[in-house]
């Protein structure tokens, strides 16, 4: 809108350089831009990213299955060279564990693994993930987490654009008003000369 009003203004302004006027319509394309470009841009980025992450969900949960592992025996800690606060937050909700587990093929397996478990007692059970060969994976991406990335990186692509539209507007501003620092002192050192001289000018 201030832009709008800057353009109008200068429209019959006898005052008015050619700079001026440039400069009030590259801040109504800025605006626009800013208006439309940037949310447009966010959308699709935001689009894309969901189209690729639900096809990601789609795939792990093809490859990946929930199999039940039961504990053969607690195993060993190593002791921590420092305390830290978090790791031993995140020892006692994960203790390791030697255990046994099918996988979807049939082929049996034992490993160490961390579970969550409040004691690890010889057959305690619990769930973990492995593909088809018993080979231990992550959890399969579930679709909210998906929708929240996906939403993630349309927010991003669209404050991107902004600044990106921001910073050329910036940029050509700044070489504009170099410009007219150069007019200007191209002018005063032709004028200068004169200045404050008895009938200077006549």
């Amino acid at each position: 809108m201030r832009a709008a009003t800057g353009i109008w203004r200068w429209r019959h302004n006898p005052l008015r350089r050619a700079t001026d006027l440039f400069e009030a319509w590259l801040a109504l394309v800025a605006a626009a831009l800013l208006v439309t470009a940037a949310p447009a841009v966010g959308w699709l980025g935001g689009s894309l990213t969901d189209d690729l992450l639900r096809q990601s969900v789609r795939i792990q949960r093809q490859q990946r299955h929930p199999v039940t592992a039961t504990v053969l025996r607690p195993a060993g800690e190593s002791k921590p060279s420092a305390y830290d606060p978090e790791g031993a937050a995140a020892r006692e909700k994960r203790r390791p564990v030697v255990a046994k587990w099918t996988a979807v093929d049939g082929s049996r397996h034992t490993g160490t693994l961390s579970a969550v478990l409040r004691t690890a007692r010889a057959g305690d059970t619990f769930t973990i993930w492995t593909d088809r060969t018993g080979r231990l994976v992550n959890r399969p991406l579930d679709a909210a987490t998906a929708r929240v990335h996906a939403v993630a990186a349309g927010i991003g692509a669209a404050v991107t654009t902004g600044g990106l539209v921001e910073g050329a507007r910036r940029l050509v501003m700044w070489r504009l008003i170099r410009r007219r620092y150069a007019r200007l002192d191209s002018a005063w050192a032709a004028a200068g000369p004169d200045w404050g001289r008895t009938g200077a000018g006549n």
